[in-house]
């Protein structure tokens, strides 16, 4: 009895390759996307925020409050009339007290009540009143500069006196004011020893435009007095330098100064003119600026 063996083929195990079920995923790789998408939004629009915040604070704006003092100088002025103003009469001098109430506070009418004695040697009258400045120190506070002519009578000798006082107004936001501090003698605004800084000829123009424009000047200051709109038009441009209908008569140039400013030439002069009117001389300075076109022609 023989007995086969077969020999079963060995097939091949294919391995499973791993695949990733991309349906299970699908939410959590949406989800992602919109978290990228989104910061960089949000980097965008944080960058484009910053720069506008540093533009607008850049251009920030500084607002400049003007202020019309004319109010307060009148205020003041009113009150000075009647406070620099008296006559040796009770009764006036009670009229008086009783207009100064418009002007000051209560404490203020209580401490001005007895300057005026009764029996007072002088009469005064406010000749004028001059005002030399108004600022304002704080909220609705105003300090007032001015001075005051007296004309002042006594025994029928008159003189005359002059000082300068400062004072504080109050004005409410509605405009109504009212002086809160008492006239106080101080001292007038002295003379400054400031000098301009001496300017002298440029030594790079050569004599012959010199001496032309120096003609040039002479001629023009000769006819400008007198000279029409339409006149002045040969000689100005763009009416830099406007008519003034003067009866004046020229009679010199007076230490001209020349300085070359690139093609144009800056002109620093003094005109001397005879007033026919007043028969005084006048002495104009004038700041020009030249130039040459056709010929000579003040532009500025």
């Amino acid at each position: 009895m023989k007995i086969k063996l077969e020999r079963k083929e060995k097939r091949n195990k294919v391995k499973k390759v791993p695949t990733i079920k991309v349906g299970t995923h699908k939410k959590t790789t949406i989800a992602l996307w919109i978290l990228l998408l989104t910061s960089i939004a949000f980097g965008v629009y944080k960058n484009f925020t910053a720069i506008d915040q540093h533009t607008t604070h850049e251009k920030e704006v500084v607002k400049l409050e003007l202020v019309d003092t004319t109010k307060i100088q009148s205020f003041v002025e009113n009150f000075a009339k009647i406070y620099y103003s008296w006559e040796q009469d009770p009764k006036l001098l009670e009229q008086r007290e009783q207009a100064l109430e418009s002007y000051l506070t209560p404490e203020l009418q209580q401490l001005n009540a007895e300057i005026i004695r009764s029996d007072i040697p002088t009469a005064s009258t406010a000749e004028s009143i001059q005002f030399w400045s108004i600022e304002k120190q704080k909220e609705g506070e105003y300090n007032v500069l001015f001075s005051v002519e007296q004309k002042l009578t006594e025994n029928k000798k008159i003189k005359s006196v002059s000082s300068i006082y400062q004072t504080t107004v109050y004005i409410e936001k509605s405009g109504e004011m009212v002086i809160i501090q008492n006239p106080t003698v101080t001292s007038k605004p002295a003379k400054s020893n400031y000098e301009p800084k001496i300017i002298e000829n440029d030594s790079t123009i050569d004599a012959q435009i010199s001496e032309e424009v120096t003609t040039f000047l002479e001629t023009f200051f000769k006819l400008y007095p007198k000279a029409s709109k339409k006149e002045l038009e040969y000689y100005v441009n763009n009416q830099a330098i406007k008519p003034i209908e003067k009866d004046y008569v020229f009679a010199e140039l007076i230490s001209p100064i020349y300085q070359k400013k690139g093609e144009k030439i800056e002109v620093m002069v003094t005109v001397k003119y005879l007033d026919n009117e007043t028969k005084m001389i006048q002495l104009s300075q004038f700041h020009l600026f030249l130039e040459k076109q056709n010929n000579w022609l003040i532009i500025k």
